[in-house]
């Protein structure tokens, strides 16, 4: 399979709700470190699809390297973020997604790159999350949109936030409220600013994903001229 080429960013799509005997081949490709993370997963539900979440993200992985899965080795940085040991590659990013049974996993060469995925549902207290996390110029934005896209324009803002965040690979070192995005539907994904510099938002680009109904997903990338290909796991 051929990697990503220059201008290319590669968003997969995978089903987590998979037979046991999919699973159990998945499993198989886990180091031990997987393994004993997934043991630690109290509900069956969680510990599946932890297993068919890592073990997709190595087939995949597999195929653009022409490794075996089981041969893949990580190290993690400080926050959590993932990169490659073995084989050895340079400037080949991934990052990865899951909401409810549905993953998402994108792939670069050169740039690092963040992804996220949501599935919409109603939230109580969305408005309270929205004050507290989003930043001032959000807020209001997301206050200007109709009563029946604002869940929509919720998670726009939350996914194209933490793609962003995960491309950067420093958790929530980087405040929530210290950049902007937007988020109306009718908009196109786009930041707004950075760390309250304006320039440096026209060095990043956002991707809105176009899902299966009632889920949106983004991808953040520090380049302006990188073009989605979405491909479907099987």
């Amino acid at each position: 399979m051929d990697s990503p080429a220059a201008d290319e960013i590669h968003v997969w799509q995978a089903q987590l709700d998979i037979t046991q005997t999919e699973v159990s081949n998945l499993y198989e490709t886990l180091s031990a470190d997987e393994r004993d993370r997934a043991s630690r997963f109290y509900f069956e539900k969680h510990r599946r699809r932890y297993i068919v979440g890592r073990g997709v993200l190595r087939t995949i992985l597999g195929r653009y390297l022409a490794v075996q899965p089981d041969r893949i080795r990580f190290t993690y940085n400080d926050k959590g973020k993932p990169s490659l040991v073995e084989p050895k590659v340079s400037d080949f990013e991934f990052n990865l997604s899951h909401s409810d049974d549905l993953a998402l996993y994108a792939f670069a060469l050169g740039v690092p790159v963040g992804v996220d995925v949501e599935v919409i549902r109603p939230l109580s207290d969305m408005d309270a999350i929205a004050r507290r996390f989003f930043s001032p110029l959000e807020y209001e934005m997301l206050q200007r949109v109709s009563a029946e896209n604002r869940p929509s324009a919720f998670f726009n803002c939350w996914t194209r936030k933490e793609a962003y965040i995960k491309a950067q690979g420093l958790g929530l070192y980087i405040p929530l409220d210290s950049f902007a995005v937007s988020l109306a539907p009718s908009e196109p994904a786009r930041f707004i600013h950075l760390s309250t510099n304006s320039d440096y938002a026209g060095t990043w680009s956002l991707h809105h994903l176009s899902l299966t109904l009632g889920v949106v997903g983004a991808v953040a990338v520090p380049s302006v001229d990188r073009r989605i290909v979405n491909c479907q796991y099987s």
